[in-house]
């Protein structure tokens, strides 16, 4: 696996991350907060799950190495499908955007969204069982860009208000299944 894939990855995963971030940006800019901190811890906790998910996940897998060495592409294809789908055709609770978006920013309410937001991460580990010289640059650089995602993404929700109706957990869903596509078609030819 490349560099380029495992970082369009790292976008994909990011896009949950970055959903969270800007509904707490247009939380806190309604409320007149500038809660600088607690911007920075979300944005670590993010990265810190969405880094550690795949970390778990691909030694979870290394303990059926053979099994998933052989079948690695199909399942990558199939893994990051249901993700990519998932996050594709998922149709958004507004109910449950604003009352998300109520919450202040508490300790405990961010290590729900972290865990909420990378539990997708978890099974991208498995991915990662044919090249396991890539696991830690992989997971460096997934939680890298989750942890700038949820930067930029609280600050524009923050300066763009509630007139963001741009679903970026579609672009997401559609990075994902690309990615599936070209593992499993590398897999299989090259």
């Amino acid at each position: 696996m490349d560099i380029l894939s495992i970082i369009l990855i790292g976008v994909g995963l990011a896009m949950d991350c970055f959903a969270v971030s800007t509904t707490k940006g247009i939380s806190a800019g309604a409320k007149g907060l500038n809660p600088l901190a607690w911007v920075l811890l979300m944005a670590l906790l993010f990265g810190l799950f969405q880094g550690g998910m795949p970390l778990i996940g691909f030694f979870a897998g290394r303990l059926f190495a053979d099994f998933f060495s052989r079948f690695a592409p199909w399942i990558a294809l199939v893994l990051l499908g249901i993700i990519g789908g998932k996050m594709l055709f998922e149709k958004p609770d507004e109910d449950d955007a604003s009352h998300a978006s109520d919450h202040l920013f508490t300790f405990p309410n961010l290590i729900v969204l972290a865990v909420a937001t990378s539990i997708d991460a978890l099974a991208t580990g498995v991915i990662f069982i044919p090249c396991p010289e890539r696991i830690w640059i992989g997971v460096s650089l997934i939680a890298v860009i989750s942890f700038c995602f949820s930067i930029v993404g609280y600050w524009m929700g923050r300066a763009c208000g509630k007139k963001m109706h741009f679903n970026v957990e579609r672009l997401g869903g559609i990075i994902l299944i690309l990615i599936g596509l070209k593992i499993w078609i590398e897999g299989l030819f090259f």
